[in-house]
């Protein structure tokens, strides 16, 4: 197994998680043939080009080379070292193993901090605060808000709320009296400086709402003022576990329904979201108080066909609902907008008109280009000065520019669009398609440097009929592990002189030499590095379109042994000439001065 981990409970780990279910706890899934298919995680993915496969129990992308077994996936998606990602299934299998020694690895931890360790430290602090809003005299100030909001037993035991009392240093007295090292107490954020005098607790006087990932792992929290502080919504700052705009309030509860529906809602607030649950609308998720971003959009769209946007009425969720509308559209998203009626928030809409009212905003969404349509008319009535009215024609164009590039638009849609357009500002559809043509010229090219711009997980496969020729021996064992008797006794890893096909071998030679009947995620379960998971992944794919294996590893090995002879040949002969070179100077040298090497 993976060195420095036993065999037994890497076996046991990698039974007791399928990988189709872990996957699927992180994006969306569909039946492909034999497959599962969908948008890959680990670049900006458009059409699904992530593969699992149940049978061999892998997982590869097609577009960005990305491929493993379920500890590969949880390695990349979670940035975690082997043993910390065999740890984290372990959890998740309900299966008992002592923590993975990794902080004498100098490439174990991040400088932020193990996540691990971090979600640990949250989920003992989620827990604590939960108790302090239990707690019979200290939490009747925050039950009462909580009852204000109408927020019934059920979705507080479901959403975990808890209560920050008013104190600084509540926290930081439990954690002590827990042995709660300061270090992760700083890491997780659970605890800020506030100058020379030491540190105190995030969160006072607050109601807790944790965030959980898609996994239910808590990686931060939000908290909502009760005593009237500036900040009415705090969260907690980036850590290696939680940056808020690559999260989402609620996605661990919603995404099930995300996925049977297609559709996701997206609201502003942490209650909007618990509201939407607790009247039946299961497939809310909250932006956590922040303009809807890039990150998140990324993540919905693994899950979701389309987007509804529901931001309050007011002129700052409107703004915010706009600049969302505009993300979506970039990330090729069927995004539309709903708004519930002026002054009310989703929460309250919910309590007054009900679910079904709900519903029918969200069935009556109003698509993105008629949603921006509707703003440009609505600026020209309002403002109708030139200032004002460029700028809206300007967004407007922004938008149809972006829309047309992501392959929204047809040609006819766009065309009536622009027809439209000319006649409110007043310019020719020629002139209008021009300046079209240039933003989506401009578009374009940004889209292409950012392309350029992405880190890229090519392997160097090393070149030559030499390395052609190791990647065979290897596609084949990999697919045809019992023809190892074949090349055993022939070959050794040594002999591999391209670094990631040597440390393929390494391991694959290890696992034949050790096991029989050895399918490829017992392989997989060896590699402690990603990039060596997708390597064994890559060999593998390209050597079953191959086929033909016994005729192949037949020429390799020949390729290989005669490159062997030719290279021991060439050393040989290197050898008997330094010899002869020698001879010869030593000689000159006798004849020019017998006494230069100590003789009379």
């Amino acid at each position: 197994m993976a060195r420095g981990f036993d065999k037994g409970v890497v076996n046991q780990v990698l039974q007791a998680n399928d990988i189709v279910d872990v996957v699927s706890e992180h994006l969306s899934l569909s039946r492909k043939g034999r497959e599962m298919v969908g948008l890959c995680p680990f670049h900006d993915d458009h059409r699904p080009s992530l593969y699992v496969n149940p049978t061999k129990q892998i997982f590869k992308c097609f577009a960005c080379g990305a491929g493993g077994s379920i500890f590969t996936f949880i390695q990349m998606r979670e940035n975690l070292t082997f043993g910390q990602a065999l740890e984290r299934l372990a959890q998740r299998a309900g299966i008992k193993i002592a923590p993975a020694k990794t902080p004498k690895d100098k490439h174990s931890q991040t400088p932020e901090g193990d996540p691990n360790s971090l979600a640990k430290v949250n989920a003992w602090a989620a827990e604590y605060f939960r108790k302090n809003l239990l707690d019979k005299p200290e939490g009747d100030y925050a039950r009462d808000y909580i009852a204000q909001r109408k927020i019934n037993p059920e979705s507080i035991k479901k959403w975990q709320l808890g209560l920050a009392v008013d104190s600084a240093d509540d926290l930081i007295r439990a954690a002590q009296s827990k042995r709660v090292p300061e270090k992760l107490r700083v890491q997780s954020g659970l605890v800020t400086g506030r100058g020379p005098g030491g540190l105190a607790d995030k969160f006072v006087s607050r109601l807790i709402f944790p965030i959980m990932d898609v996994t239910a792992r808590v990686i931060g929290f939000g908290g909502r003022t009760l005593d009237g502080a500036d900040a009415k919504y705090v969260n907690s700052p980036t850590t290696v576990l939680f940056d808020k705009s690559n999260s989402l309030y609620g996605l661990h509860h919603a995404r099930h329904q995300i996925v049977a529906t297609g559709t996701a809602v997206v609201v502003e607030g942490y209650t909007d979201c618990i509201m939407a649950h607790q009247f039946g609308c299961s497939n809310v998720v909250a932006s956590l108080g922040t303009s809807f971003t890039e990150g998140q959009a990324r993540i919905l769209r693994r899950y979701a066909k389309r987007i509804v946007m529901l931001f309050d009425s007011d002129a700052a969720g409107l703004e915010a609902a706009n600049r969302a509308l505009e993300i979506c559209l970039a990330q090729r998203i069927d995004i539309k907008l709903a708004s519930v009626p002026q002054g009310k928030d989703p929460c309250d809409f919910l309590l007054t008109a009900g679910k079904e009212r709900f519903e029918q905003l969200i069935d009556n969404a109003v698509d993105v280009f008629q949603s921006k349509w509707d703003r440009l008319t609505s600026n020209f009535s309002a403002d109708g000065t030139l200032v004002g009215n460029k700028a809206a024609v300007e967004e407007f164009l922004q938008t149809v520019a972006t829309g047309t590039l992501a392959g929204r638009l047809s040609a006819i849609e766009k065309g009536l669009i622009v027809n439209r357009l000319s006649k409110i500002v007043g310019l020719s559809a020629k002139e209008i398609n021009a300046e079209l043509t240039r933003r989506i010229a401009r578009a374009a090219r940004a889209a292409a440097y950012n392309a350029q711009e992405r880190d890229s997980s090519d392997i160097d496969w090393g070149r030559g009929f030499f390395a052609a020729a190791q990647s065979e021996i290897l596609e084949v064992l990999l697919n045809q592990p019992g023809l190892f008797d074949k090349v055993r006794h022939r070959i050794d890893p040594e002999i591999f002189d391209v670094p990631i096909l040597r440390q393929v071998a390494e391991l694959l030679f290890e696992t034949l030499a050790a096991e029989t009947g050895v399918e490829i995620a017992a392989v997989l379960a060896r590699a402690q590095s990603p990039q060596q998971a997708g390597a064994i992944v890559e060999l593998a794919e390209a050597g079953e379109k191959k086929g033909n294996f016994q005729q192949r590893l037949r020429g390799a090995l020949e390729a290989v042994e005669r490159s062997q002879a030719r290279k021991t040949k060439s050393e040989i002969t290197t050898v008997q000439d330094k010899e002869r070179l020698l001879r010869r100077l030593t000689e000159g040298a006798l004849k020019d001065n017998p006494h230069s090497l100590g003789m009379t």
